[in-house]
């Protein structure tokens, strides 16, 4: 692991670290925000997923979550989107290829070869993070954004025992109903249908998968909304599953950064509750 760059801030470090990964077979980029706590002790950690085109930068310069985790002891930890690089796979759409991963393991040419971002996520960066940082692995917890906060769902659903709290912005909830999931799993998965279920939350729910709470919060001004996220999918989901579920739709917001750190502190806060 090298550290390229690291900066004092609210008592704490934020860093920006690269590897060569295992999973992806390309060097792979994360930042991580070591809270002032961290120097007495290992910390909970708590797993930021970006969206569709982002990569670490986007929620490390624009997400404003510094203070409230410099406050509450948290390390917060922003890997990239997808594999990057020369020989990796792309598309010349936004919502496909490099920095379009789905956190999900393809299984079809070209991309089985290096996007890998479920074995990435859940598995070999938290062992670097691990191995390189004061975290406390027993505290755990997961949100995202859009493409991340289908990531964070999922995740969260499949590994329960894993996570103590999960939460999203504005999350893909059922990307087999939605034209943003409906290009990216046959090319990522293949056809068969089954496989995709896996990489969505609702199907995940209908199929027995459970959880005990989340946190969404939507803007209703999201040009989004309507087309690719649909959370009253996710609403019916988990009233069906008897999950908890605190649905947010905040008025006016869309699906920026401006929404995002708006409601940053909120999310934060909840994860701590539930980490301590």
């Amino acid at each position: 692991m090298e550290t390229k760059s690291r900066w004092a801030a609210h008592g704490g470090s934020q860093l920006v670290c690269s590897h060569a990964s295992s999973a992806t077979g390309t060097e792979m980029t994360f930042a991580v925000f070591l809270p002032p706590q961290a120097a007495s002790g290992p910390c909970p950690v708590l797993w930021y997923l970006s969206g569709l085109t982002s990569t670490h930068a986007n929620v490390m310069e624009k997400g404003e979550y510094r203070r409230a985790a410099a406050e509450l002891g948290l390390v917060i930890v922003c890997p990239d989107t997808s594999p990057r690089g020369d020989g990796v796979a792309d598309d010349e759409a936004y919502d496909m290829g490099q920095g379009a991963g789905f956190y999900l393991d393809a299984t079809e040419a070209p991309w089985a070869d290096h996007y890998r971002m479920e074995t990435y996520v859940r598995d070999e960066l938290p062992a670097l993070i691990a191995e390189n940082f004061p975290v406390d692995t027993a505290r755990q917890a997961i949100f995202g954004h859009s493409m991340g906060g289908h990531g964070a769902l999922t995740l969260a659903l499949k590994n329960p025992e894993r996570y103590r709290s999960c939460s999203a912005f504005a999350p893909i909830v059922a990307p087999i109903e939605v034209p943003w999931g409906q290009k990216a799993l046959p090319l990522y998965l293949g056809q068969d249908q089954a496989a995709w279920r896996r990489y969505d939350a609702c199907a995940l729910i209908e199929d027995g998968a459970r959880f005990d709470a989340f946190l969404v919060d939507q803007g209703d001004a999201d040009n989004f909304l309507a087309p690719q996220l649909q959370p009253e999918r996710l609403e019916k989901a988990c009233l069906s599953a008897d999950i908890e579920l605190t649905l947010r739709m905040q008025p006016g917001y869309d699906h920026s950064y401006y929404f995002i750190s708006t409601f940053m502190d909120d999310h934060l806060a909840w994860h701590a509750e539930r980490l301590n």
